[in-house]
């Protein structure tokens, strides 16, 4: 049985950018996906190409669109728009273009480092990451049961590890029961990252497009293969409360709370091993079963 190689992509290198123009950027994709580009790493590109026109700013905040496919073969244009320049805040809006069309939007706002008031919600106590499966323990039994092409996704070189709370394959097709619209799952990058603190906070917006259409689907007893179900990301929000050294265990704490009119919506929280809430995350999605 094929087992995910052990050489992992290393995302500093996937996701790095040409500076064609002064606000201009262009990037590439690992050509390995189902037909279109990854949400995170466009979500992650356009956060580091409007960090090229930012200094001394941290992002604390980033809201997107997801317009059209990306086209994994084809390059990536970023033009970044430097919307604002203020004595605390700075606020840029990136569009990413593929064939002379949209694909993809993002405004980011930056921040000079400040100090205030603090408080946050607990971590759910849940078993630690040393404690639970090995993502390719876990996605062993799930195997057996892929189409072959299914397979291959399934256990290409993957830069995130994931390890899920209840122990279940992230490509798990049973479904014998509907289950709450809720997950935990600790990740991490598999690569190392280095010492630049943008880079850890540009990966983990890359990982936090991760899982969260999974958790909305959990009620409804569908999964990825399930016969004319159709999902896409159509919206993605993140807050970053707290510096981040991604190469580290995170739990991702997720919920859904609605799901209607062919879209479900999810929550999600991040935290560092040691109970710090790092992140917040919220995503509306495409969950459509087609009709034949």
């Amino acid at each position: 049985m094929s087992k995910p190689p052990e050489t992992p992509e290393n995302l500093v290198d996937t996701l790095a950018l040409e500076r064609l123009e002064v606000n201009l950027f262009r990037g590439v994709s690992p050509n390995e996906g189902p037909g279109r580009i990854f949400g995170g790493q466009v979500i992650a590109q356009s956060l580091l190409a409007a960090y090229g026109t930012v200094e001394d700013r941290v992002c604390h905040s980033l809201h997107c669109y997801f317009i059209r496919p990306g086209d994994p073969t084809t390059p990536i244009l970023f033009d970044v728009d430097r919307s604002r320049d203020g004595g605390s805040f700075t606020t840029r809006r990136v569009i990413a273009v593929q064939n002379g069309k949209q694909i993809f939007n993002l405004a980011a706002s930056f921040q000079a480092p400040e100090e205030g008031f603090e408080h946050q919600a607990p971590m759910p106590a849940v078993a630690g990451p040393d404690d639970l499966p090995s993502e390719a323990e876990a996605l062993k039994a799930a195997l057996s049961k892929m189409p072959e092409e299914a397979r291959k996704w399934a256990t290409r070189p993957r830069p995130i590890e994931m390890r899920p709370v209840d122990g279940s394959s992230l490509f798990d097709r049973d479904r014998p029961e509907a289950r709450e619209p809720r997950s935990e799952t600790w990740f991490r990058a598999r690569a190392p990252i280095g010492e630049d603190p943008v880079l850890h906070q540009v990966i983990l917006s890359y990982a936090s497009d991760m899982n969260l259409l999974s958790t909305a689907m959990r009620p409804h007893r569908v999964h990825w293969q399930t016969r004319n179900f159709q999902s896409a990301s159509l919206d993605h929000a993140m807050w970053f409360h707290k510096p981040v050294n991604f190469n580290n265990w995170h739990l991702y704490a997720q919920d859904s709370p609605s799901a209607a009119g062919g879209r479900g919506f999810i929550r999600g929280s991040i935290y560092s091993a040691d109970g710090v809430l790092v992140a917040s995350v919220a995503q509306e999605g495409l969950l459509r079963l087609r009709k034949d």
